[in-house]
């Protein structure tokens, strides 16, 4: 026999003899339930929580689902994968916890009671093997339970979702949980509630109602189960957080849909209404959410002729039979689709539905034109704009594709103002942007009338990204391209070898537009080199280091004091800044730090100022649950970012380039490195950055509170690795950059009469946070 062989029969002779013992335990658990019931003090070592991974190992995500519930389990609660098939067997052996084997053919449904059977928590929570739990998951979800009432029997939070293309993808549910809050509600009280996602996976039973309600809470329809969850429910609770990723596989890799499982949709909407009985609230939200989902199905499934008249009929039947006391269709075409279901007229529906196709296609068409109309109007006020002088005096500036005042370009503006008052700086932003401009702004909004004219008369345009392809490049017109960063991750050309980086990129395009450059910012020889071969044309490199960093050298003790004040940390607490980077591999931000454990373990001491990517701005904060502690500050939308930087007593950073300009400082840096291989094989990057850190590196989370939990954040090693940071990327940035830059590109000044570098061995940075307050 193969070793391999050998091996597998051995496991499966150790689940024979282990099922024996598990059967013994099973008759005990019963014996002993009612005293779990009363919460006798001697039974201290039931978990709260049963975590209950199941199912198949479906494209070899079992294994990941398994490492992101074990890397945060804690005491408190206990982890059974009920696994199905020998596979899965063999992948949850080695991920931990009990393991509770399934033969070969067991459905979810099964899978899912057989593990609550084995279950020894208080609450049970179930997570499909190719799903996946993000970082303090497990966390948040037992603080909302320490927090629920007894009568509370669901506690529903938020989900996000992945499919094969992209990962982490916000739910819908944020505002519909945001409602209820931190109350507990019946669902007549929030009968909303049975618009969330309907998967057992967004919610956590407490095992007694489970128990009580097994016949339709292990019911084979996950959309029945879940919805009955809230219809038999005395209260809910809800949690805002994000406590599970939700894998979607292609539809291509699955079993196709049967003509009974489409079936089975109108007959599971058929009993949760009976289930609701006279509940009008609910009913009404229900009735909604089954007439909605079955004419999507009929408008976007593809099925048999027969078996979608088949559906139809059906679907029709349970809307008439289950239609509310005073309901009125919506209006619109909604309300047509709804009265051809009523009506049970398959056929009109049909027709109607061509014609409402070729309706949009017409849409379409003359949307088109109506485009192509206004770029031709849009062209012909830019080409007669290009036309006049060029305006010696007027400046344009924009920053992070016209998000508002900032970064490189406003240091620039704002020394322009100083040195040279003539000049007139205009900023492009974008409408959203346009309320949180500072008083008295001149900006102008892409696209307008007034944005081609000053883009086509203007002499200077700086920007920290590039212009849009249309802008044309004036002969006597000067661009300025400023950065937003230095590189550790590979840029622009270099970025062809790496397909999740460049995915969508257009290479021509970008040629074209660094084409444009007249002049290009530099912090350190670094950064001109690797801009060299990543963005190569004419443009002169500007090594005068970069504007937005000359505050770290400006500031005063006051200055410091100010913005801790504005951020509400009191004189004596140690402040760190978290600011993690984006990531190409995920479309969405979540902490990839139990930041509620990390400030528990670091105490009152330390407040957590926490920094999302801008690229994640529009996202909602995963970071709402741990606000109200005190001990974590969610300042993703706090700007300038240069003043959190000045605020913190340390940062904590992975591969962002904040790391370079947090050095100037010469305060501590940890490189939480979690992911750095995975990191650098799909971004791909000019240094090893765990060879040359800026100072501590961690590369999970004990390794980083070990670190800030004792004198290694600030210690000695620490101060030399900092040093030959500082040394080769804080190379140009003495407080003088922006001085530099203004006098070299707007009065023309000749390099040699500019400011010298000041090395980096005679530079006083800003104050710490403690000498401000000394």
């Amino acid at each position: 026999m193969a070793p391999y062989e050998r091996a597998r029969t051995d496991v499966r002779a150790a689940f024979r003899v282990l099922d024996d013992r598990r059967a013994a335990r099973r008759v005990v658990d019963r014996m002993l339930e009612p005293e779990r019931e009363k919460g006798g003090a001697w039974m201290t070592t039931e978990p709260v929580l049963s975590v209950i991974v199941y199912g198949r190992d479906v494209q070899g995500l079992l294994g990941v689902c398994l490492d992101s519930v074990t890397a945060q389990l804690p005491p408190e609660a206990e982890l059974l994968t009920a696994a199905v098939g020998d596979e899965a067997q063999d992948v949850a052996v080695r991920g931990g916890g009990t393991v509770v084997p399934l033969p070969d053919g067991t459905d979810d449904a099964g899978a899912r009671a057989a593990g609550a059977d084995r279950a020894r928590g208080r609450w049970l929570w179930w997570v499909s093997g190719k799903d996946r739990l993000p970082v303090g998951a497990v966390r948040a979800m037992l603080d909302r339970l320490a927090d629920a009432p007894d009568t509370v029997d669901v506690v529903v939070a938020d989900h996000a979702r992945s499919t094969w293309r992209e990962s982490g993808t916000s739910g819908r549910d944020t505002g519909r949980l945001a409602r209820v809050a931190r109350r507990d509600v019946t669902l007549d009280d929030a009968p909303h509630l049975l618009r969330v996602t309907p998967v057992l996976t967004n919610r956590a039973l407490r095992a007694s109602f489970w128990r009580a309600h097994r016949a339709d809470l292990a019911d084979p329809d996950e959309m029945f189960a879940a919805r009955a969850s809230l219809a038999l429910a005395d209260r809910i609770a809800c949690l805002e957080q994000v406590v599970v990723d939700v894998r979607e596989l292609r539809s291509e890799s699955l079993p196709p849909v049967t003509a009974g499982q489409r079936y089975r949709l109108v007959e599971s909407y058929e009993r949760l209404h009976r289930l609701l009985d006279d509940r009008s609230r609910p009913r009404a939200v229900l009735y909604d959410l089954m007439a909605t989902e079955t004419m999507r199905v009929v408008a976007r499934e593809t099925m048999p002729d027969d078996v979608a008249r088949e559906f139809f009929h059906r679907a029709s039947a349970a809307a008439v039979r289950w239609q509310p006391a005073g309901y009125r269709r919506p209006a619109g075409l909604e309300g047509i689709r709804r009265r051809l279901l009523e009506e049970d007229a398959y056929a009109r529906y049909r027709a109607f539905q061509a014609a409402n196709h070729r309706r949009r296609e017409l849409r379409t068409t003359v949307r088109a034109g109506k485009k192509q109309v206004g770029l031709k109007i849009r062209d012909h006020y830019y080409r007669r704009a290009l036309r006049d002088p060029v305006d010696p005096d007027l400046a344009v500036f924009s920053a992070y594709w016209d998000r508002g005042v900032a970064c490189n370009p406003a240091a620039i503006a704002a020394k322009l103002s100083e040195l040279a008052p003539h000049i007139r700086p205009v900023w492009v932003v974008s409408k959203a942007t346009e309320p949180l401009l500072p008083p008295g702004t001149a900006h102008v909004v892409p696209g307008t009338r007034g944005y081609w004219e000053v883009m086509a008369r203007a002499k200077y345009l700086t920007n920290n990204v590039n212009f849009p392809n249309a802008v044309v490049k004036r002969p006597d017109a000067i661009h300025l391209q400023t950065h937003h960063g230095t590189p550790l991750k590979k840029m622009g050309l270099d970025q062809l070898d790496y397909p999740t980086a460049s995915k969508g990129l257009d290479f021509d395009a970008l040629l074209a537009r660094i084409d444009k450059w007249d002049y290009s910012v530099s912090a350190n020889s670094h950064s001109t080199q690797m801009w060299e071969h990543a963005y190569p044309s004419r443009y002169v490199s500007l090594d005068h280091g970069y504007p937005r960093n000359d505050v770290y050298y400006s500031a005063t003790a006051a200055d410091i004091r100010a913005i801790r004040d504005r951020l509400g940390i009191a004189p004596g607490r140690r402040a760190v800044l978290y600011a993690p980077t984006h990531r190409d591999y995920e479309a969405s931000w979540t902490p990839r730090l139990d930041l509620a454990d990390l400030a528990d373990r670091l105490g009152d001491d330390t407040v957590l100022l926490v920094r999302g990517h801008y690229f994640y701005g529009g996202a909602a904060s995963p970071l709402a649950g741990l606000r109200r502690t005190g001990r974590v500050i969610d300042v993703s939308t706090f700007d300038p970012v240069e003043d959190l930087a000045l605020a913190s007593d340390a940062l904590i950073t992975d591969y962002s380039s904040i790391m370079f300009d947090y050095a100037n400082l010469d305060r501590p840096i940890i490189s939480y490195a979690d992911d750095w291989e995975t990191y650098a094989k799909t971004r791909g990057t000019y240094f090893d950055l765990m060879a040359e850190p800026p100072g501590q590196v961690a590369r999970n989370q004990e390794e980083l509170t070990e670190i800030l939990a004792t004198d290694a954040w600030c210690d000695q090693a620490s101060a030399k690795a900092r040093a030959h940071f500082r040394r080769r990327f804080c190379e140009f940035d003495d407080g003088r950059a922006a001085e530099r830059v203004v006098r070299r590109v707007f009065l023309g000044e000749p390099e040699e009469s500019l400011p010298p570098v000041v090395p980096v061995e005679s530079r006083t940075p800003a104050p710490t946070p403690e000498e401000a307050t000394s």
